[in-house]
């Protein structure tokens, strides 16, 4: 036989002592739950920007989830944690896009000067082709195929602003301000001279040896479709 004193067995918690601790766990805090909240959308804009890189150079069905994990440096789990699936992935990359270059047309509105407002928004959208260049690509890429991913963003949200802003452009018509020229097509025509500097880079810049990050080659291309779109509807006398 030993001396040891013999241990008393454990004491199991009561309900009433359980609920006391399960009831004292801490809600986070504003400053917590704000924090956690950047850092989910720092990790979304961290797999858009990865995204949007492949998607720009392969394609929807040439880019795989695996190699956006990689690219974005998280797991393929956590990146299906942001987004259900890559189709999920690739509609909120051109979602984002439309978001920025639409941006600029919203402005347009009846109380301003159609010469000036145009001129602005030239310069804003070759800007937009020299930011943005993958992104433009991108977008190219899914209308030549027909837009099977975006055609209802196109159909609606697209078109609405669209006609909205040709009511504006087609008031300026009417009061004289400009040339009598058909709205959409100058708004068709707006996106193409401009567009085309992102969309065809790599033609342009094997033709000119230059791209629009040269500051003096892009003035030049600004001071050019200023003059081609300016003064073919600057009111006729």
């Amino acid at each position: 036989m030993t001396d040891q004193t013999p241990v008393p067995p454990r004491r199991r918690l009561t309900a009433s002592k359980t609920a006391k601790i399960k009831g004292s766990a801490r809600e986070p805090s504003a400053s917590a739950v704000d924090r956690r909240s950047r850092m989910i959308e720092s990790k979304r804009e961290s797999v858009i920007d990865a995204a949007l890189g492949l998607f720009s150079r392969f394609g929807l069905y040439g880019t795989s989830l695996d190699q956006i994990a990689t690219a974005a440096d998280v797991s393929k789990t956590n990146l299906l944690y942001y987004f259900d699936s890559k189709e999920e992935l690739y509609v909120s990359v051109l979602r984002q896009l439309l978001d920025v270059w639409l941006q600029p047309l919203q402005t347009f509105a009846a109380d301003q000067d159609p010469i000036e407002a145009i001129k602005g928004y030239l310069r804003v959208k070759l800007e937009l082709s020299r930011d943005y260049p993958a992104e433009s690509r991108l977008f190219c890429m899914e209308v030549m195929q027909g837009a099977p991913l975006m055609l209802a963003e196109l159909e609606q949200p697209l078109r609405e602003l669209v006609e909205s802003k040709v009511a504006v452009i087609q008031g300026w018509i009417d009061a004289g301000k400009l040339a009598p020229v058909d709205p959409r097509h100058l708004i068709f025509s707006l996106w193409a001279t401009t567009q085309h500097y992102a969309d065809f880079r790599v033609q342009i810049e094997a033709v000119t040896g230059k791209t629009l990050d040269d500051p003096v080659f892009f003035e030049e291309a600004l001071t050019s479709l200023q003059a081609l779109i300016l003064d073919g509807i600057r009111p006729r006398s």
